[in-house]
């Protein structure tokens, strides 16, 4: 008989303590799709005597949050549309950059970046390590993402970094191979 009552009042007390913890619900991680209209990456390209200024459209993507922190994400970069933006370029380097001198874009008009790692380095820093596929090689990418803004339906982050085109198989003999890069990247629910 006391060892019944023994166990009920354990199982009260248990019970009790139990009520007073507080339950917090694991949020499922969230995924926002990138707005094909506001997004993109801008590229610089200088040598000796001028530089080009262009970008490349995203065609598609989504990012993964996980309380509200970037966790994920996948994007296919439409090089068949890659618009060269300075006066001196114009069409003809436009041509010149969808040959197989650079993006071949009559095989490869699409290029991917996968998220594979994310480290907050502040609240609103995050060093990111991902994967470009380009012209059928794949390819490590790091770069440091400034996330602007972020809640329950936007999500907003921008990466400037250089890159030496001929470390990701673009290898043209031509004066330009350190490449300046601007990703801006905005994606809702």
């Amino acid at each position: 008989m006391k060892k019944t009552i023994f166990a009920l009042l354990g199982t009260a007390l248990l019970a009790g303590i139990y009520s007073f913890i507080p339950h917090t619900a694991k949020k499922e991680v969230a995924t926002y799709s990138v707005s094909t209209e506001k997004s993109r990456i801008d590229w610089v390209a200088a040598k000796k005597t001028a530089y080009h200024t262009g970008f490349f459209p995203l065609k598609s993507g989504e990012v993964q949050l996980d309380d509200n922190k970037l966790k994920g994400g996948k994007f296919v970069i439409d090089l068949a549309n890659l618009k060269v933006t300075d006066a001196g370029g114009g069409d003809r380097l436009t041509g010149h950059l969808k040959t197989p001198d650079f993006f071949d874009v009559a095989k490869f008009g699409e290029a991917t970046y996968e998220i594979t790692g994310v480290n907050y380095t502040s609240d609103n820093t995050a060093d990111i390590n991902g994967t470009l596929t380009l012209k059928g090689a794949s390819f490590p990418i790091k770069l440091t993402a400034n996330i602007r803004g972020v809640d329950e339906k936007n999500f907003f982050a921008q990466a400037f970094f250089s890159l030496d085109r001929t470390t990701i198989g673009i290898n043209f003999n031509g004066p330009a191979k350190d490449v300046q890069l601007a990703v801006h990247l905005f994606a809702s629910k």
